[in-house]
């Protein structure tokens, strides 16, 4: 095997885990709500097998599919980015990481301002754009840091980028990084920068940054770098590893540049993986609660894929999976929902072959790494000898 890529379609989820109510999902499934949208033409994926998954039955099957296919289940106690990456990585989190509904406790802004020398607003749940909205205005009176959660476990800061540089923003990130640690240690500090005014709206920019908390065990990236070689890292994949694992990395402005990122290393020479996050799935939007524009993503995904699949070798194969739901037809909230995730493989010596309803994210790892030849113990099952001609 010379190259693979892996393709995270941030939280494209196919239906409901059997233990979604736990976490406060009924009855969602991301792929069939963007299946009720005019804007859903997803040929290829289709071809692929997605409609042949388990549990899927809102798209055609396919009579004779083009790629292998299977449903994953999440092993992990979690619903998040950090978690999913980290469970798709090779490394099942039995514990969820710490959230936080009615907001951060004192202590941690106390150290969090004391660090930074500003105030902080807001501490409450919140949505990104009506935090913005609801206290931009103070924001730029004041200059104190917008602090927000979700349902996920996160610390978001939002500043404006004319009233706090941009560097002093992200700096202010990795002291709150550093803060939060231990009983506190959620799974990501976000800086979410943006732009605008009162009158004309404020909105969100693309120099967004994430800084994560670093895995709790070796993954299959350490793995492949440690065995020499290439292990590269598309959007924030870096992020979400915490900077460990990865031979190169690049960040992504949107869905279209992190295609356009992957199609220029497919048209690289190198030996390795390519670990690509297209994240305006999640954050444009599942949690926008935009079936339209997440339906016509998928589908412009599609399209590029088409393509992409000409650059791939003989010895090369692409996988397309996710990490989390986020059901855009889901009105109880604007959050992440606990879903089964797709897998789809293709590339010129992959078998079209059903793998089923696969028990972890973790089966991922299992497999690269064989496939790449490299040793690395996961909780993951490899499906290698069942795909590779």
């Amino acid at each position: 095997m010379k190259r693979i890529f892996l393709i995270v379609l941030d939280s494209f989820g196919i239906g409901a885990m059997p233990d979604a109510e736990s976490f406060g999902d009924v009855n969602v499934n991301t792929l069939r709500s963007c299946a009720t949208s005019s804007k859903l033409n997803i040929p290829n994926m289709t071809a692929a097998g997605l409609g042949n998954i388990d549990g899927v039955d809102c798209l055609p099957k396919a009579a004779a599919p083009t790629g292998a296919f299977a449903r994953l289940k999440e092993a992990s106690m979690g619903k998040d980015t950090t978690i999913g990456h980290w469970e798709i990585a090779g490394v099942v989190s039995p514990n969820p990481l710490p959230t936080y509904p009615q907001g951060f406790p004192q202590e941690v802004l106390d150290a969090f301002e004391q660090a930074t020398g500003r105030g902080c607003l807001c501490n409450l749940p919140y949505s990104g754009t009506d935090v913005i909205r609801d206290y931009g205005q103070e924001h730029l009176d004041t200059g104190k840091w917008i602090v927000y959660t979700s349902a996920d476990s996160v610390f978001q800061v939002a500043a404006h980028e004319e009233r706090v540089p941009l560097e002093e923003l992200y700096g202010a990130c990795h002291k709150a990084r550093q803060i939060l640690r231990g009983t506190h240690g959620v799974g990501r500090v976000i800086a979410r920068p943006f732009v605008g005014d009162p009158v004309n709206g404020f909105r969100r920019t693309a120099n967004r940054h994430d800084y994560s908390l670093e895995p709790p065990e070796k993954t299959m990236l350490d793995a492949i770098k440690a065995a020499g070689l290439d292990s590269i890292a598309v959007g924030k994949i870096n992020d979400i590893f915490a900077g460990q694992g990865t031979t190169e990395y690049v960040y992504n402005q949107s869905n279209a540049n992190g295609m356009e990122h992957t199609s220029h290393y497919a048209a690289r020479d190198f030996h390795g993986l390519c670990f690509v996050n297209l994240v305006d799935f999640d954050m444009l939007f599942g949690h926008r609660r935009d079936i339209n524009g997440y339906a016509n993503a998928l589908t412009e995904f599609d399209a590029w894929l088409g393509g992409f699949l000409s650059q791939l070798g003989e010895d090369d194969l692409v996988m397309i999976t996710a990490d989390h739901g986020c059901d855009p037809a889901y009105t109880a909230t604007t959050d992440h929902t606990r879903e089964y995730v797709p897998l789809l493989v293709l590339g010129k010596r992959v078998k079209p072959v059903n793998l089923g309803t696969r028990a972890s994210f973790a089966d991922i790892a299992a497999t690269v790494t064989e496939l790449l030849g490299v040793e690395f113990k996961t909780p993951g099952k490899s499906f290698a000898g069942e795909i590779w001609k």
